[in-house]
C-alpha cells in the first residue's frame, strides 16, 4: 500500500507541478504568466495576473507537497481547489472527454487528490519520515477536502461577466 501511494503521489504531484510551471514560467511549452493571465481575463478572472499566479502557485505547491508527502492533506486539497475551478470555469461546457477539452483529466486529478488526502501520504513520505502522519487524521482530511471544493467554487464565483464588443453597422 505504501509503495502504491508513493507512485500515485509522485505521478499526480509532479504532473500537476509541471502544469503549474507552464502557467508561471512557460516551461514545458506553456504560455507563462502573461499568456495565462490573458486567458484568465478572457474567461472573466480579473485581474488575470493575480488569478493566473494563484492557479500556478496552487498547482506547483499542491503538486510538490503531494509528491513529497508533506503536510498530509494540504497538497491534495490544493489540487482539488484548482481542479474544481478548472472544471467549472473552463472544461464543463465541453463535455466529459479530454479530447474535446472536456473535464475528464481535471476530474481525475481532483478525485485522485481526494483519495490521497483521505488515505494520507503513507510511510514512504516526508510526513512518515518526520513522524507527522498522526497529525492528520481522517476527519481533518475530510474537512480539508470539503473546504477545498468550497474554496474552488468561491473562486469561480469571483469571476466577472465577460463583455464582448457589440458590432455596429457601417453607415
Amino acid at each position: 500500500m505504501d509503495a502504491a501511494l508513493l507512485i500515485a503521489r509522485l505521478i499526480i504531484g509532479l504532473g500537476l507541478a509541471a502544469h503549474g510551471m507552464q502557467k508561471l514560467l512557460g516551461w514545458f511549452s506553456g504560455y507563462g504568466l502573461k499568456g495565462t493571465a490573458g486567458f484568465f481575463e478572457s474567461i472573466g478572472f480579473r485581474p488575470g495576473v493575480l488569478f493566473a499566479l494563484a492557479a500556478g502557485l496552487g498547482e506547483v505547491a499542491g503538486g510538490l507537497l503531494t509528491a513529497a508527502g508533506l503536510f498530509g492533506p494540504i497538497g491534495p486539497s490544493l489540487i482539488i481547489t484548482v481542479m474544481v475551478v478548472a472544471i467549472v470555469a473552463v472544461h464543463l461546457p465541453n463535455g466529459f472527454f479530454a479530447q474535446t477539452n472536456g473535464y475528464e483529466l481535471a476530474l481525475l486529478y481532483a478525485v485522485l487528490g481526494f483519495v490521497l488526502a483521505i488515505l494520507g501520504p503513507g510511510m514512504y513520505s516526508l510526513d512518515g519520515l518526520l513522524r507527522l502522519s498522526g497529525v492528520w487524521d481522517a476527519s481533518v482530511a475530510w474537512f480539508m477536502a470539503g473546504g477545498a471544493v468550497v474554496v474552488g467554487l468561491a473562486n469561480v464565483a469571483l469571476r466577472r461577466a465577460v463583455t464582448r464588443p457589440v458590432a455596429t453597422a457601417q453607415r
